[in-house]
């Protein structure tokens, strides 16, 4: 059988782009670089279906009608709605803009993925929690027990800060500064942005309370603020274990308050610290600000801002100074998910 040696550097580029690249250059989100991961594995299983092998792998099936093929596949086969394909097709994008920087042969690829539609999709608003929403799920937690005192304060700051869900999982000690005139955390968002959150006497007082119980009085600037449990080198807790506790505080809340939705998501909390801001007197820049957006209009379509308001808010502008995946693609045999170590 003769050797493709393409097939072996593509593979590669996958291994590569995976381990070292996204993780390295493009994000420090696991749940992105997972997103990264199930699209390239699902590229891969429709290739697989089409009864490609690791012998055959080569760029071609990387052109526009397989992707084109493959949205198909992705909506008719496996289910997936209009705004799944077109997150799957941006990570397909940027593997394949990867591999153009890599290799100027394979630029076209990427050239052609940008030609390829996204799915058309219905506008969806955020919704966010009412104040009395938040007081609830801010009650649910038991402050009898370790765990209810850990997320009394985790629940407080995903709220006082707005911060998104990595942000808040992200925090280290080194990030906390409780002794200042105005206490602050600083956020480590997207693109490796650092954003500062000042804090309310409340969410100090609860911080106070939970770094005396959980990091003694010498706390290692190094450590997470939020901590796994689970072995000894107190790593940083999951989003799907955050997201379960959110959810069975939400099942709680929702008996006192029927606005607390059974499905409560991190986000939410984001969205509601928002609107209340806006509630509250905050013009949009502000609110855009706090948020960390880096653009006015990602705020706007973020809350649903209205064109009168859109108007006002650029009127203000003028005034304004202001797990790794094992390499196994060394390997010559096999399926060809085995080939391009895509195993989930």
């Amino acid at each position: 059988m003769k050797k493709n040696n393409e097939a072996y550097q593509l593979a590669k580029y996958i291994s590569d782009f995976l381990n070292d690249y996204a993780p390295s250059f493009l994000t420090t989100s696991q749940c992105t670089i997972k997103s990264y991961k199930d699209a390239l594995i699902l590229y891969v299983t429709y290739l697989a279906e089409k009864e490609i092998t690791p012998n055959q792998f080569n760029r071609k099936y990387f052109e526009r009608d397989y992707i084109e093929g493959w949205i198909s596949w992705l909506k008719e086969k496996r289910g997936c709605c209009p705004d799944t394909c077109n997150v799957r097709l941006a990570s397909i994008r940027v593997f394949l803009e990867y591999l153009g920087a890599r290799d100027v042969e394979l630029l076209y690829l990427y050239q052609q993925a940008k030609q390829v539609k996204r799915q058309k999709t219905s506008k969806k608003k955020v919704t966010g929690l009412t104040r009395y929403a938040v007081s609830a799920m801010l009650e649910a937690p038991d402050l009898n027990t370790r765990t209810g005192k850990r997320d009394i304060v985790f629940l407080t700051l995903l709220y006082a800060t707005a911060g998104r869900l990595d942000e808040i999982r992200s925090i280290k000690i080194s990030h906390i500064n409780l002794s200042a005139d105005k206490p602050y955390i600083n956020l480590h968002g997207k693109g490796d942005k650092i954003r500062t959150s000042y804090l309310l006497p409340r969410a100090v007082a609860h911080l106070k309370v939970y770094l005396k119980e959980f990091h003694g009085d010498a706390p290692k600037p190094d450590d997470y603020l939020f901590y796994s449990r689970v072995g000894s080198n107190k790593g940083k807790l999951t989003e799907a274990a955050l997201d379960k506790r959110i959810k069975k505080y939400a099942k709680k809340a929702h008996e006192k308050c029927p606005n607390v939705p059974l499905n409560t998501h991190a986000h939410q909390f984001r969205h509601a610290k928002a609107s209340h801001w806006i509630e509250d007197g905050l013009s949009v820049v502000q609110v855009s600000f706090l948020l960390g957006h880096s653009n006015l209009e990602t705020t706007m379509k973020y809350l649903d801002i209205t064109t009168e308001d859109k108007i006002k808010a650029l009127s203000t502008l003028e005034n304004e100074a202001e797990k790794k995946v094992s390499k196994k693609w060394k390997k010559t045999d096999g399926s060809l998910m085995d080939f391009c170590g895509l195993k989930r």
